[in-house]
């Protein structure tokens, strides 16, 4: 298998309380078919939401490899691994 999927979660304080501490349990409870697949990485904060209202959707944000996943859930990130593995 290629290199595993790099997976980086704001855990800034906003990101945070909206969800990235459910995101972090990827770390120890990811679905078996990508467990061994992925890299969890945690940024204390990717300052993206400071560019709102001109660029981005709301947080948290997450990285899978360098496709940026807004308003991030869980489900998303677990899709969104599941295509990068399929490229690779």
């Amino acid at each position: 298998m290629a290199n595993k999927v790099k997976v980086r979660i704001c855990v800034g304080t906003s990101c945070f309380v909206m969800g990235a501490a459910q995101i972090q349990s990827l770390e120890f409870n990811a679905p078996a078919d990508i467990a061994d697949h992925i890299e969890i990485v945690e940024e204390r904060c990717m300052s993206l939401c400071k560019d709102i209202k001109r660029k981005y959707r709301n947080g948290p944000f997450v990285f899978v490899n360098d496709e940026l996943v807004e308003e991030a859930t869980y489900e998303k990130v677990v899709g969104k691994i599941r295509e990068q593995l399929k490229k690779s």
